[in-house]
C-alpha cells in the first residue's frame, strides 16, 4: 500500500480528507476542486428547496448536498451527481431493467436475460433459467453495492438454493436472470464524451506468505486499507459468507497458504464489499472506452457517471453491466495500483467551463468539514457558506517552540495574532512539552512577522527557544488550536465525570418525584384537585 501512495494526487493528500470518510468523501472531493477555483461553496439540507426537486434518496445526514456559484449561475450536487443529470436518468440508472431496455434501444450489447417481478412464482424462473443456460447471474431488481448479487451460478440445484436465498431470506421480490460473462469487469467514469477514469475491480482476496493463515492474512490486509482514504470504510468482513466461499475451495480461516499464492474470498467486485480498486484507463483499448461513453448516452439526461462493463475473456467483445449517475469515486482516487485519476476535475470543468484555467496548482488550502457541517448537524441552520479560498499562492512556516507554554490562554492569544496578520494555521502541543505552530498566508512579510508573536504575552508564556522551517503541506483555512492526545484523553475523563454526575441528580431527582407522589399529603389533597381540574374544565 504504501508504495502506491506516489500514484495518489497531492491535492488530495491522506491530511486533506481526513475529515471525510465513506459518503462524504465523494461530495467533499467535488466540492473542494469548485472552492479551490474560487466558487462559492454552500452546504445545504435535505429541507433546501432546490433538492426537495432532485432524486436524492437516502439522505438523513448532512455532507452530502452542495451548491457552487459563480457570478453567473449556481449548480447543485448530490455526491458526484450534478443537477445537470436530469431526474429521470436518476430513475432509469436505479432500476436495472429499464437501464437494460434504455442501452439494447440503442444498440448497446448487454448480458442476455430477464426480469421477473413479485408476481412469478420461483418454478416459472427456475424454468427460464434453464432454457436460458448455465453460467447465470441472479440479483435484485433494485439492488445496490453487491447486495443480493450472486454471479456464476452453474447448475439447477445452486440456482434453486440461491433463488429461495435472495427472495425469501433476502427479500428482494423483483430479481433479474442473465447470462455470466466470464471476464475482468472494469467501472469506468464518464463525464460528456470523454472517459475520465478507469478501474479494474478484484474481488476481496489475499496472497499468502508462508507463514500467516487466511484469517490472520484478512487482517493484515485491512490494516494497510485503513491507511487508504476510500478503504478504510471497506474492510474485507470475515463473515458465514466469506467461509462458505473459501471452503467451497477446500480452505478454511485456519489454512495457512504458501507463499505467493493469491486466495480469492468472494466472487463480488464491489469495492464496498472489501474488494481492490485497480488502475486500468491506460492499458484498455480505445474501442473499449467508446462503449462505454455510447452507454452513458443511451440514457437521456445522463450527463456524466459510471458505466460499468466485462470484457469478455475469449473474444474481447464489450458487455455493460450497469450505470450509475451517483457514482462514489474513492477507488478512482484511490487505487491500491496504478495512477489516481482527477475526476473531480473533469466534474468542474464540465460545470465551470471558464474556471479551467484558474490555476489551483499552488493553492494549497483546504477547510475544516467538521466545522462547516457542525450548524446543520444541529439544525442551526439550513445552508452553510465555506470561507473563501485564498486564490494566490500560501507562503507558510513551521515554529517549535520550547519553554513555559503550555497556558491555552498563551494559546488563544497566538490565534488572535494569526487572525490580526490575516493568516491560516494551527497550534499543537507535543509530547515534549513544546509547541508546534504553523502559519501559512499570501503575505510573505505578515508570514515572518509572526514570529514577533510570541514575545507578545510573557505573563502567560515563556519562550526559552524556537525553531524555524519552511512548510510545504497542505493549510487549512482559519486557525485550529489542537490539543493532544493527553489532553483529549482528560477532557473525555471530565465529560464524563460531568455526564455521571447529571445523570446521579436526575435519578434523585426521580427519586425524590415518587417519594412525593406516595406521601400522605399527596393522597389527602387529591381529591381537592380533581375539584379544582372538572371546575377549570367547566369554565373552558
Amino acid at each position: 500500500m504504501e508504495e502506491n501512495r506516489a500514484e495518489w494526487l497531492s491535492h488530495l493528500s491522506n491530511e486533506v480528507v481526513s475529515d471525510a470518510h465513506g459518503n462524504l468523501l465523494d461530495a467533499y472531493v467535488v466540492a473542494l476542486e469548485g472552492w479551490r477555483r474560487g466558487l462559492t461553496l454552500r452546504w445545504h439540507v435535505k429541507d433546501s428547496e432546490k433538492f426537495n426537486e432532485m432524486r436524492t434518496w437516502f439522505v438523513d445526514k448532512p455532507g452530502q448536498l452542495f451548491s457552487l456559484s459563480s457570478k453567473d449561475r449556481t449548480h447543485y450536487f448530490f455526491r458526484t451527481r450534478g443537477d445537470k443529470v436530469t431526474n429521470e436518468a436518476v430513475d432509469i440508472g436505479r432500476d436495472k431493467e429499464k437501464t437494460k431496455q434504455a442501452l439494447l434501444k440503442n444498440g448497446v450489447t448487454v448480458p442476455e436475460g430477464k426480469q421477473f417481478t413479485e408476481e412469478s412464482s420461483n418454478e416459472e424462473i427456475v424454468d427460464y433459467t434453464s432454457h436460458l443456460g448455465f453460467p447465470v447471474v441472479l440479483k435484485p431488481t433494485d439492488g445496490s453495492f453487491g447486495r443480493g448479487v450472486i454471479s456464476n451460478i452453474t447448475s439447477s440445484g445452486e440456482f434453486e438454493h440461491s433463488l429461495e436465498y435472495v427472495r425469501s431470506n433476502l427479500g428482494y421480490q423483483d430479481v433479474i436472470v442473465e447470462q455470466y460473462i466470464p471476464g475482468k469487469e472494469y467501472r469506468m467514469y464518464v463525464v460528456g464524451d470523454e472517459v475520465v477514469g478507469a478501474m479494474n475491480r478484484i474481488p476481496p482476496n489475499v496472497t499468502g506468505d508462508g507463514v500467516n493463515s487466511i484469517g490472520a492474512l484478512i487482517e493484515i490486509k485491512n490494516e494497510e486499507r485503513s491507511l487508504n482514504p476510500r478503504l478504510v470504510s471497506c474492510p474485507i468482513l470475515v463473515n458465514e459468507e466469506v467461509e462458505d466461499y473459501i471452503g467451497r475451495k477446500g480452505y478454511s480461516l485456519d489454512t495457512i497458504p504458501e507463499k505467493d499464492l493469491n486466495i480469492a474470498l468472494s466472487d463480488k467486485t464491489n469495492i464496498s464489499l472489501g474488494g481492490d480498486p485497480i488502475d486500468a484507463l491506460d492499458e484498455l483499448p480505445e474501442y473499449v472506452k467508446e462503449a462505454a461513453v455510447k452507454a452513458l448516452h443511451a440514457v437521456s439526461g445522463l450527463e456524466h457517471g459510471a458505466v460499468d462493463l466485462i470484457l469478455h475473456q475469449d473474444n474481447a467483445n464489450v458487455y455493460i453491466i450497469e450505470l450509475n449517475p451517483t457514482a462514489q469515486l474513492g477507488g478512482l482516487l484511490y487505487p491500491i495500483q496504478g495512477k489516481s485519476r482527477d475526476i473531480p476535475k473533469a466534474i468542474i470543468d464540465y460545470y465551470f467551463p471558464e474556471t479551467k484555467d484558474n490555476d489551483t496548482g499552488e493553492v494549497n488550502t483546504f477547510f475544516d468539514f467538521h466545522d462547516v457541517l457542525d450548524p446543520l448537524q444541529s439544525r442551526d441552520a439550513f445552508v452553510t457558506t465555506v470561507t473563501p479560498c485564498p486564490q494566490e499562492k500560501l507562503f507558510a512556516k513551521k515554529y517549535i517552540v520550547s519553554g513555559d507554554v503550555l497556558d491555552i490562554g498563551y494559546h488563544r492569544g497566538l490565534r488572535k495574532q494569526a487572525f490580526e496578520r490575516y493568516l491560516h494555521g494551527y497550534i499543537m502541543t507535543l509530547e515534549e512539552g513544546d509547541i508546534e505552530i504553523v502559519v501559512g498566508g499570501t503575505d510573505p512579510e505578515m508570514v515572518d512577522d509572526f514570529k514577533n508573536a510570541f514575545w507578545e504575552d510573557e505573563e502567560r508564556g515563556q519562550v526559552f527557544e524556537i525553531q524555524v522551517e519552511d512548510y510545504e503541506e497542505p493549510i487549512k483555512v482559519g486557525f485550529e488550536i489542537k490539543t493532544d492526545l493527553k489532553t483529549q484523553i482528560e477532557d473525555l475523563k471530565m465529560y464524563k465525570q460531568e455526564l455521571e454526575i447529571t445523570e446521579r441528580e436526575l435519578k434523585k431527582a426521580e427519586l425524590k418525584r415518587r417519594k412525593y407522589y406516595s406521601s400522605l399529603s399527596w393522597k389527602a389533597t387529591m381529591p381537592i384537585r380533581l375539584v379544582g381540574s372538572i371546575t377549570k374544565k367547566l369554565k373552558n
